[in-house]
């Protein structure tokens, strides 16, 4: 029933990279998936996890990012029409993609090719090259466009929208609350909107996302706003070992490992090793609902 590293680094660079107080009360739980994932889906995400698509070093981010209980926790389910939000070089989408084939739809929501510099259309280009073009592997993969006068999939028709560490770039573009209201535009009523984000927890850190880091209360009240309600949140991506103390911000982690303010000139003294002892980020991952009507009736 449906609910209804980095391959280039052209578009994760050209994404920027690609909980704070006064939380309001929600019904939440923690990791709930470990209780009510459905087995086959658990077993079909390990054989995609472990599947010879995937690189070493893919892999190697698994312990980073818990891709597998990240999506139950969400509720993929194989036959859902998905939308990935800016998903830069497809380390999702070689997850995501496989495990909604042959039943499912995959959107790619990236950067619009109109009005696009050389190095954003190259990229798109390989991105369908690598994907789109490859159904044998990745099934029913669309490339869509999220900004103005573009939908990420066709109004009140996804299962299920899902942004991995993008809230950051948009707050610092001011495009937040367009692009809120872009996913609550393309699901359908009850449909789930899934966020994993580099989480501020200290008053030092700024709200404009220019370190990297976001308050959990600023997501969910950007969420609130575009008319969704929080079903649930969940522990399963933080790292308690994470400072989020660090010269240039949440760059300096892993994997990007940046040693200086701009990106690609790096300081060759610079001890990155307390760094990379920490990981990647603390992150906090929440899960919105588009609502139904109280009297069941469907809201558009």
């Amino acid at each position: 029933m449906k609910m209804t590293i980095s391959l280039f680094a052209g578009l994760g660079a050209l994404a920027l990279a690609a909980c704070g107080d006064n939380t309001p009360a929600a019904s939440t739980q923690d990791d709930p998936a470990s209780e009510t994932a459905v087995p086959d889906n658990g077993a079909r995400l390990d054989a995609i996890l472990a599947g010879d698509h995937r690189s070493p070093e893919e892999r190697a981010r698994d312990q980073y990012r818990h891709p597998k209980q990240t999506l139950l926790f969400f509720g993929l389910e194989p036959d859902m029409h998905v939308v990935e939000i800016w998903p830069g070089g497809g380390w999702y989408t070689q997850i995501i993609a496989p495990f909604l084939k042959p039943d499912g739809k995959y959107y790619a929501a990236g950067f619009p090719r109109e009005g696009a510099s050389e190095r954003t259309r190259n990229a798109l280009t390989l991105f369908e090259e690598t994907y789109a073009d490859k159904p044998e592997i990745y099934g029913n993969v669309e490339m869509t466009a999220l900004g103005e006068g573009h939908e990420i999939a066709p109004p009140g028709t996804a299962d299920m929208v899902l942004t991995f560490r993008n809230v950051h770039n948009w707050l610092g573009r001011d495009t937040a609350a367009a692009n809120f209201a872009a996913f609550y535009r393309a699901l359908k009523p009850g449909g789930i909107l899934g966020v994993v984000e580099h989480r501020a927890d200290s008053a030092e850190l700024p709200h404009d996302g220019s370190k990297g880091y976001v308050y959990k209360a600023d997501v969910i009240a950007l969420a609130q706003a575009a008319g969704f309600d929080l079903d649930a949140a969940s522990e399963v991506n933080a790292n308690p070992s994470d400072t989020k103390n660090h010269p240039f911000g949440v760059w300096t982690l892993p994997p990007v490992r940046r040693s200086s303010e701009i990106r690609g000139m790096e300081d060759p003294d610079f001890d990155r090793a307390p760094y990379d002892a920490i990981g990647e980020s603390d992150r906090m991952t929440l899960k919105f609902r588009k609502p139904i009507a109280a009297d069941g009736a469907l809201l558009e």
